[in-house]
């Protein structure tokens, strides 16, 4: 899946529509983001943020418009019906063989409670990947200790605090090479205690050159680490820039109205 051309963005979103039933939620998004630069994206709770990441990540399912990773167009193959152009869905299989090109880090941990922090590293490289135990196991250690939990790493989750149970997801997504991380609202569910602990692995992730696309209310971590930070409302993009365009000097009424609202 992986281009050699920096000029093609990782992520390109064009006219990206979503509905639930009667629903509205993403009404035409348009986003691009460069190969290892970091795109904060905030916004106001039920503005589209969190479906338009599951939506690169084809979790669910777009009713318009396209969507690339690196110049892959995702979920579908282009062709010509009755000679129209016409968008035709991928085999579920093909659509996590691309899924698998792109981390994802939830708000919730999603760790298997039964298995320890290794044995929730290793298990997706197996059974997604195909990658033997032993080369699945050295690379969940590495990534563990990546993300400062080498002395945890035969832990149960339920003897891990939220901040860990988040670290071990984040390890458990790097290990599968990603080209691109995803992350949604992850410090949302932690005690305000712990949310440092993961925005530094997310600092130092930041800092290797990976692209990442983060949906968060953490002002601060947008400020310092984005390279683009984008504002959505009501299923748009309202404004987008660098953190000084967008967090200090925003153009736009709503982005005023919601960042006086949480800084």
């Amino acid at each position: 899946m992986t281009t050699t051309n920096p000029d093609v963005p990782m992520v390109e979103m064009q006219g990206v529509h979503k509905w639930y039933g009667h629903t509205h939620v993403l009404r035409g998004i348009d986003l691009t983001v460069p190969k290892g630069t970091v795109c904060t994206v905030l916004g106001p709770s039920g503005s589209g943020k969190s479906t338009a990441l599951r939506c690169i990540n084809q979790l669910e399912e777009i009713g318009a418009g396209r969507i690339r990773v690196d110049g892959v167009l995702m979920g579908y193959r282009e062709g010509v019906r009755n000679g129209i152009p016409t968008l035709f869905r991928l085999h579920p299989q093909q659509i996590a063989l691309q899924r698998a090109n792109v981390g994802m880090v939830f708000q919730r941990f999603n760790l298997f409670p039964h298995m320890t922090a290794l044995g929730n590293v290793v298990e997706a490289q197996v059974q997604v990947l195909g990658r033997s135990k032993d080369e699945a196991h050295q690379r969940a250690v590495f990534q563990l200790e990546r993300v400062g939990l080498g002395d945890r790493m035969d832990h149960y989750p339920a003897q891990l605090s939220g901040g860990q149970q988040q670290r071990v997801a984040i390890a458990r997504a790097l290990a599968m090479d990603p080209e691109l991380m995803l992350f949604d609202e992850p410090t949302s569910a932690l005690d305000p205690e712990l949310v440092g602990e993961v925005l530094s692995v997310m600092r130092d992730l930041a800092g290797t050159g990976m692209t990442m696309i983060v949906v968060t209310h953490e002002i601060g971590f947008a400020r310092e680490v984005a390279d683009q930070v984008v504002f959505m409302a009501e299923g748009v993009v309202v404004e987008r820039g660098t953190p000084d365009e967008v967090l200090s000097h925003p153009r736009e009424a709503r982005t005023q109205d919601f960042l006086s609202k949480v800084l």
